[in-house]
């Protein structure tokens, strides 16, 4: 029994000696040379990269395991998030209504009906946003 512990030992030995050799042969080549001497060079950014990530690291951990707080931010997010949804079906509806109708017919709008919808204040309003949201494309263009 002694004589296998004595022959793992010295197998151990051996391979622990070739890896200091093959370590030894790597830190002879110039390119690992100047990789280690490029990381010297760099050691106090590294330092203080290595700082700051330990800092973000130490707080995302706090922030993951803080249970109040995932809901509490869950909750704001779905605060915001419903009504916009809501606005979005409620438009998407108003279209696919606005669709169905104008695919069933009607009568054919000819000049005057033309001038008659010109009254009507949601087109009056759809026209002044067209014509504000195409001036400020048109200022924006003209800063740059």
């Amino acid at each position: 029994m002694s004589e296998t512990t004595a022959v793992l030992e010295q197998g151990a030995a051996v391979k622990e000696a070739v890896a200091k050799l093959d370590v030894l042969d790597q830190l002879l080549k110039p390119e690992v040379q100047q990789a280690i001497t490029a990381l010297v060079d760099q050691l106090p950014k590294l330092a203080e990269m290595m700082t700051v990530m330990t800092g973000i690291y130490d707080l995302a951990q706090k922030v993951s395991k803080d249970r109040v707080l995932i809901q509490d931010t869950l909750g704001g997010f779905q605060e915001v998030l419903k009504p916009l949804g809501e606005k979005v079906k409620d438009y998407a509806s108003a279209a696919i209504e606005a669709n169905d109708r104008a695919d069933q017919g009607g009568p054919t709008i000819g000049v005057f009906g033309m001038v008659k919808l010109l009254k009507d204040p949601e087109l009056q309003r759809m026209l002044r946003f067209g014509q504000a949201y195409l001036d400020i494309l048109g200022e924006r263009k003209s800063q740059q």
